[in-house]
């Protein structure tokens, strides 16, 4: 395929700059390989395609009617080399992104948004799910998750460390009172989401670990829920810290038993290849990563 685009190529300069010599310079070859490249191109279609003298040289029918297509073969490949360089530095084209409903909302949505003001030839995709999909049949470009990775086919990038944190609105602490330890959340309504039946582990800077198993009257599969229910008073829940980050700053929310957290577990991008990453994935795992660490 290299060859032939060689050959179509010295064909359109020979008869653009009128001489095979001409041509030669042009392209940094010799007259030799000129000439080959001529004698191929005219074997493969079967016709001549220049009539040459000593003194000149011009198409002939069937090479004046061939040059056109060539030519249009020759501004389509030099656009796409173009838009592939220009590529290299500018985010150019669709970036589909997959991440956890909260993470994805508050974080990874945002990121985009910038990108896509900043970048008039950049977009995005975006699909939320706190399940599993299939990274290959979605064609994902990038998966953000919290976690094991699980993907082994996918690179892992990481991008932050995240630790869950108990939190509870102010209104319900005043109203249940301020847990001291951890043995005080026995006296506290719990929430969290179904599936999750293990008890909530966790760890102060000291080392000591403690397993609780908090009483949950109230429980969702959606995360956005059991978010929503403490917000409303409802009770303490067990979240990433950097899901709840914005409702701590405001006030929404407060932390309980600040000086306890869960271990630290990875948020992480998964992409298909390490090799001849697009610079719109690149520019997106740097922007996102600076936006976690910032929380």
């Amino acid at each position: 395929m290299l060859d032939d685009l060689d050959e179509m190529r010295t064909f359109q300069r020979i008869l653009a700059l009128g001489s095979l010599s001409a041509a030669a310079r042009d392209l940094g070859v010799s007259l030799t390989v000129v000439s080959k490249r001529l004698a191929t191109l005219e074997r493969r279609v079967g016709q001549r395609l220049i009539h040459r003298t000593t003194r000149s040289l011009s198409p002939t029918d069937e090479g004046a009617a061939l040059l056109p297509r060539l030519e249009r073969v020759l501004d389509a490949l030099d656009a796409a080399e173009g838009w592939i360089s220009e590529g290299r530095d500018e985010p150019v084209g669709t970036l589909r992104v997959s991440a956890p409903i909260s993470l994805g909302r508050l974080h990874v949505a945002p990121v985009l948004g910038t990108l896509m003001a900043a970048h008039p030839r950049f977009e995005a995709e975006l699909r939320l799910g706190d399940g599993l999909i299939d990274l290959m049949e979605a064609r994902i470009d990038v998966a953000v998750r919290i976690g094991p990775a699980q993907d082994s086919s996918y690179m892992m990038h990481k991008l932050a460390d995240s630790h869950r944190v108990l939190v509870a609105s102010p209104g319900y602490l005043d109203r249940r009172g301020r847990p001291k330890t951890p043995g005080d959340l026995a006296h506290h309504d719990g929430l969290r989401s179904l599936g999750w039946v293990a008890p909530w582990r966790l760890s102060d800077a000291g080392g000591r670990v403690v397993d609780i198993h908090p009483t949950c009257r109230l429980r969702s599969d959606n995360g956005e829920v059991v978010h929503d229910w403490a917000l409303q008073g409802l009770g303490i829940m067990l979240k990433s810290a950097i899901d709840v980050s914005i409702d701590l700053r405001s006030g929404r929310l407060e932390q309980v038993l600040p000086d306890w957290r869960s271990p630290a577990a990875p948020i992480y991008a998964l992409i298909p290849s390490a090799r001849h990453v697009a610079s719109k994935t690149r520019l997106f795992l740097g922007a996102l990563g600076d936006a976690l660490k910032a929380g």
